[in-house]
């Protein structure tokens, strides 16, 4: 069986290494020191500020709106994990969606200004697989109507954007530290900011506000992570080049190997360098994508539609029209993508596709 995403693991004398110092020091939480050097080591890694870690990328969210004291309405894309726009709706504000650009798959600039109104707040902007927004335009816009942006980055660990850390864009970045990602801490999330007042305020925040133990900085919560979690963290940091390596090869040989088939792949952006985090082809029709999954998972592969439905047809949401999500988020089909895959599986799985559009 060949699954869609599994977790990298460090060498097990690696995590038990920072495991027994933990033990040995008897702090298991609590802003703990191997938390801090992840903390730092992880800036490090991406070169950026040292950022804000937190127990998961939907806190990260969370933390970055209120941080940035959003409300009202927020312009956001359909075509994302459903975080980004629960997290929204969740502190009480409003997604306003705007349709993407059906080759980058990312938010579409030239159809926010028309969504922007006296209520808009912010912009809250995925960037889709690891492929980066167009930053400039988006940038653009939000300063010329004085709005925060929060970028979505919770697939871009290692991307770049013209030289620099996709992280260092926008007044805060989020990114998901969650198992199936590249790089992982098993459950984890960490914000990002120039602005070093921001992350100050979410750190207060993770720890239910706390200004020393009889003081409060305003509302928090418990949005802390463990010095366990952060071991697992710095064990898998170690290999992060290695990940990305990997990951980079991978893709390149599913385009390689697929190229020929009547298929349509993400358009990645020339100004960046992506981590290539996951592999998405697009058929012509969704039945050529629900016949394709199907044979694929006759012979063992599983594959994942992501993301898929819009967020436009969230329940507790009001209706709105996005054709282009809509119609694109229906043809979208994720490929199994995981360090320890072999050459010899990623054949199979090129091979059998490869059978499912001769059948």
């Amino acid at each position: 069986m060949i699954t869609v995403a599994k977790p990298f693991l460090p060498k097990k004398e690696d995590f038990n290494k920072i495991i027994d110092e933990i033990w040995s020091r008897n702090f298991l939480t609590n802003n703990g020191p191997v938390l801090q050097q992840y903390e730092k080591q992880l800036g490090g890694f991406l070169k950026t500020d040292t950022p804000c870690v937190v127990g998961n990328g939907t806190l990260a969210l969370q933390f970055a709106i209120r941080a940035l004291n959003l409300k009202e309405e927020v312009i956001t894309t359909p075509f994302s994990y459903v975080a980004s726009t629960s997290s929204l709706v969740w502190e009480h504000c409003k997604p306003v969606f705007v349709d993407i650009d059906e080759n980058t798959l990312n938010i579409d600039p030239t159809k926010i200004e028309e969504k922007i109104s006296t209520k808009t707040t912010g912009i809250l902007a995925t960037h889709t697989f690891g492929n980066p927004c167009d930053i400039d335009q988006i940038h653009k816009i939000a300063t010329h109507y004085n709005l925060k942006v929060i970028y979505d980055a919770s697939h871009c660990f290692g991307t770049t954007y013209k030289g620099k850390s996709v992280f260092e864009y926008g007044d805060i970045s989020t990114l998901s530290l969650h198992a199936t990602k590249l790089v992982h801490m098993v459950e984890g999330g960490a914000i990002f900011s120039n602005n070093t007042e921001l992350i100050k305020d979410t750190r207060f925040m993770r720890n239910f506000g706390h200004n020393g133990p009889e003081h409060y900085k305003g509302v928090g919560i418990n949005g802390k992570n463990s010095e366990f979690h952060a071991a697992m963290g710095l064990a898998v940091l170690r290999y992060a080049q290695d990940i990305l390596e990997k990951r980079k090869a991978d893709y390149l040989y599913y385009k390689e190997r697929l190229s020929d088939l009547n298929l349509k792949m993400q358009q990645l952006n020339t100004k960046a360098v992506t981590n290539f985090s996951y592999f998405n082809i697009s058929f012509e029709q969704e039945d050529d994508l629900i016949n394709a999954m199907k044979f694929l998972e006759r012979k063992q592969i599983f594959t994942r539609r992501y993301f898929y439905p819009s967020l436009s047809k969230l329940h507790y949401l009001t209706p709105q029209a996005l054709p282009i999500t809509e119609n694109t988020s229906k043809k979208i089909l994720c490929l199994p993508l995981f360090f320890q895959m072999t050459k010899g599986e990623q054949d199979f799985i090129c091979d059998t596709l490869i059978q499912s559009f001769n059948r």
